[in-house]
């Protein structure tokens, strides 16, 4: 195998393909990318078994070849060259790299032990705009769990409905939901779970221009954009049902800017330390919201805000850092933030429409 590839699409396609490298397998060979020259273009794989994820990129062939080189250590020498043509030559069991002046020699391991690429027999499809795609995922993905021991909660519900896409996600301590109108009308309906992890890279990587093709078979799901095919295993188990776990109804209603909500939430939670909660209280006849937060023998913080309210008088706490990425993620500039009492979950919505709703569990307070 010997082929040219110009530098800066090499580094690309590593750092696509490196997506999908195990950082703590015991097998070497997952921490490796298959590299195979054919026709015109490099082909680059990598896996963990959970994920799998192939870029292809122009080279000039001289001679066709596959071999499975070290994936980070050949990224880091790529990214270290100079703006040029890359050269990788095959010899046994070694590979050789060269670039203008310099010269590297890598210890190579058998493609043959390289575990193929997932052929995903495709039941259903349907293709979305990667910027569509993208903004949903920006909502939904802080409320992902990371506790691998609930498996379902790691994951995040994708509804494809005529011409609409949501997402939903949750932690079991809050929740969100985000849908997007999408033209024309998308082909299939389709209810799946995807690894949170998985999504949030394929609309890393995927440029803003790109269409992502989405493909379900019985147990995978693959996204196809541009050079790159990436498939995950679809997580397995019932999602909660999102409509029981939304307000129904609303007691109290703050009408509020988003970006002033923020920067106050950002100032007091600077006393809300050792995970202190932070309080809401709403005044309806002053139309005022107060926020506070206190650490015992540290000091405490509040702050008044101007806000349009209707209902009647409410106190809340919230955990702090929660409360933040919902608004972060609401990227509204007007927000509402609905009351029922104490002990009830919050929501955070959009004020113009229900585009995006945030579910926060409430703190309890002594």
């Amino acid at each position: 195998m010997k082929l040219s590839v110009a530098r800066g699409e090499l580094l690309d396609a590593l750092s696509v393909a490196g997506k999908g490298m195990s950082a703590r397998s015991t097998l070497p060979i997952l921490s490796g990318i298959l590299i195979s020259a054919e026709g015109a273009a490099l082909q680059l794989q990598a896996t963990d078994l959970e994920v799998s994820v192939r870029r292809a990129c122009a080279a000039l062939v001289e001679s066709e070849g596959q071999t499975v080189v070290p994936g980070k250590l050949l990224t880091d020498i790529v990214r270290s060259l100079p703006e040029a043509a890359v050269t990788i030559e095959l010899d046994g069991d070694t590979v050789h790299v060269r670039c203008q002046n310099s010269s590297f020699t890598l210890k190579t391991l058998n493609a043959a032990d390289f575990p193929k690429f997932p052929e995903v027999s495709v039941s259903k499809t349907v293709s979305l705009p990667a910027e569509a795609m993208s903004s949903v995922v920006r909502r939904v993905s802080k409320s992902v769990s990371r506790d691998e021991t609930r498996a379902t909660l790691t994951g995040v519900l994708m509804v494809v409905e005529r011409q609409c896409l949501r997402m939903v996600a949750t932690d079991s301590y809050r929740l969100a939901l985000s849908e997007v109108i999408v033209e024309p009308d998308l082909s299939e309906d389709l209810e799946v779970v995807v690894p949170g992890k998985a999504l949030e890279e394929v609309t890393r990587l995927a440029a803003e221009g790109d269409t992502i093709t989405i493909g379900l078979s019985e147990n995978q799901i693959m996204f196809d954009f541009g050079d790159t095919t990436f498939v995950a295993r679809k997580i397995e188990g019932t999602f909660p049902n999102y409509r029981q776990i939304v307000p129904k109804e609303t007691g109290t209603t703050v009408e509020i800017d988003g970006d002033e909500f923020s920067a106050a939430v950002r100032r007091v939670s600077l006393m809300a330390l050792h995970n202190s909660p932070i309080k809401i209280s709403v005044n309806v006849a002053d139309q005022t919201m107060s926020l506070s937060a206190a650490t015992q023998d540290v000091g405490d913080a509040s702050e008044d805000l101007m806000v349009k309210t209707e209902g009647e008088d409410v106190s809340i706490a919230f955990n702090h850092s929660f409360l933040m990425d919902g608004l972060t993620s609401a990227q509204d500039e007007v927000l509402k933030l609905e009351i029922q009492s104490a002990e009830k979950p919050g929501l955070i919505k959009s004020a113009l429409d229900d585009a995006f709703l945030y579910v926060l569990m409430p703190v309890r307070t002594s």
